[in-house]
């Protein structure tokens, strides 16, 4: 039975345009997604948008258009990227969707029937850029003579509405029940520190609807009141699943996630909030949140007063679509802070790419294609080290990337993939078949027959990060696109001599730095 593998982007916020952070998170979701389809897994990927809220509403009141135009606009911007970043997402949703509204209904309506929501009035400092109230002492009067919040800097005000109220005070001993049972769950570790210290702490019951504006779902049975928007975004892992509706197969078939990716500035809402609804609502709850870090360009945080704002657009024009999947993911743990140097990043990827693998494959295929007449040579009996590298790419690399993926960690798998790249090189460099030619053209032919070999194995192993470079290097094996996957790694699928191959090309151009636009 082939295993399943549910993973899922936050859903971006609409009150802005898409920029490097976004970008950041849903590459390396891509990147999981590939990885899982090419390690054999039935994979469902899911991205999208978050369209309700009263942020949402003032932006579009300042844009001078409705709340639904507004949304329309900027959510097509989100799912523009999409093709643009290569991303093999398997769906988008928005929760605008009538097939959003009606599963985030039906969600209530089960936490209800549990006996954990009731309707009370509330009154607290509220910030508007976080959709969160926050008690007084998580606040603080700056110099300014206005409240903010300590964890955020949101500017807060004083609100009082009728609400209804989610019973989040009685889950926090099974809240850290299930942490406990699950020490995997949340992650990285810095994150399920302050997620479990925030439990300890003492939960109070949550708000979960507003009376003051309309751009929500309405609540069923009190159409006065819109769903909070937490409550409403985080519906969306099951609402587009089929949860609540007629057919709901996609979720019985996928659910639960075994990965959610967020900012680490939503952790507590996804680690605390999410897993409380869904206990409530007697669902399984997703088997891992992971939080990645924040980027900041060239030593400064991104911010438009500055002008540094990176988008995906300004990285596919430096880089390509694959050289920013690269560096995004090479350098930086997924879950750090970073600080994204474009000069760092060029070298990054003339190192790795252009001079590494890029030259590996290049002078390989222009050996055979000028002393192999163009065809897979044939090899003969092989050296110890001849099996050793052989190994070592189609063996070794891609358990341990394997073991990397497992705790997301991308960059330690690209150093496996590079430590391999760097010995296939060191191993050209040692046979030299260009001797070869003269004093012992039979070892040649097995020299340029392992090499190509080895090319091939990594290709195959680096298609998650950079997809359309490594199936060009695969077109010029003349591998077919059905035998790209990690099962066909091994021995068995391995090149035929005397495969006619096609011209060589360069794949990995090398890059110049340019200024910071």
């Amino acid at each position: 039975m082939t295993k399943t593998f549910y993973i899922t982007t936050p859903i971006y916020y609409v009150n802005g345009d898409p920029h490097m952070g976004h970008a950041y998170t849903t590459i390396a979701c891509d990147v999981m997604a590939r990885f899982k389809r090419l390690d054999g897994y039935d994979v469902h990927f899911l991205t999208g948008t978050d369209e309700h809220g009263i942020k949402v509403l003032q932006a579009a009141r300042d844009g001078g258009v409705d709340p639904q135009t507004f949304t329309d606009q900027v959510s097509q911007k989100f799912q523009d990227i999409l093709p643009a970043l290569n991303i093999s997402n398997d769906d988008f949703i928005r929760t605008t969707s009538a097939r959003h509204k009606k599963g985030a209904q039906v969600l209530w309506e089960a936490i209800a029937k549990s006996g954990n929501i009731y309707k009370g009035g509330y009154s607290g400092w509220y910030a508007v850029r976080d959709e969160a109230y926050y008690q007084e002492d998580e606040t603080e009067i700056r110099a300014d003579g206005k409240r903010y919040a300590l964890s955020s800097g949101a500017e807060c005000t004083w609100m009082e509405e009728e609400s209804y109220f989610f019973k989040l005070s009685a889950w926090g001993d099974r809240l850290l029940e299930f942490y406990d049972k699950n020490p995997d769950f949340i992650g990285p570790e810095s994150s399920k520190k302050e997620v479990i210290s925030f439990v300890k702490g003492g939960l109070k019951d949550l708000s979960i609807s507003r009376t003051t504006f309309d751009w929500g779902i309405p609540v069923p049975g009190d159409e006065k009141h819109v769903m909070y928007v937490w409550l409403d975004a985080l519906s969306n892992y099951i609402t587009a699943l089929g949860y609540g509706s007629d057919d709901d197969s996609l979720f019985q078939k996928f659910w639960p996630a075994q990965f959610h990716a967020v900012g680490k500035e939503i952790t507590r809402f996804h680690c605390i909030y999410w897993p409380a609804f869904l206990m409530a609502a007697n669902i399984a709850n997703p088997e891992r949140v992971f939080a990645n870090g924040w980027w900041i360009m060239e030593g400064q945080k991104m911010s438009k007063s500055l002008g540094n704002v990176v988008t995906p657009e300004d990285l596919i024009n430096r880089y390509g679509v694959d050289g920013a999947r690269y560096v995004l993911l090479r350098d930086l743990p997924f879950g750090n802070d970073g600080n994204f140097v474009h000069e760092n990043a060029v070298n990054r990827l003339n190192s790795d790419m252009s001079n590494g693998f890029g030259n590996l494959a290049q002078r390989t295929l222009s050996m055979i294609n000028k002393n192999c007449g163009g065809q897979v040579p044939t090899p003969g009996d092989l050296s110890i080290e001849d099996q050793a590298l052989l190994i070592e790419v189609r063996e070794e690399l891609i358990h341990e990337m394997r073991k990397e993926f497992e705790n997301f960690r991308f960059s330690a798998a690209l150093e496996h993939f590079m430590k391999a790249v760097n010995h296939a090189n060191m191993y050209v460099d040692r046979q030299a078949p260009w001797k070869l030619k003269k004093e012992n053209p039979d070892r040649m032919a097995t020299v340029l027959y392992v090499l190509a070999e080895t090319v091939r194995a990594l290709a195959i192993a680096i298609q998650p990060f950079v997809p359309a470079s490594a199936n060009k290097m695969l077109d010029q094996l003349a591998i077919t696109e059905d035998a790209r996957t990690f099962a066909h790694l091994d021995k068995a699928h391995a090149l035929k001599a005397g495969t006619a191959l096609p011209e060589p090309q360069g794949v990995f151009p090398r890059l110049e730095v340019q200024k910071a636009a």
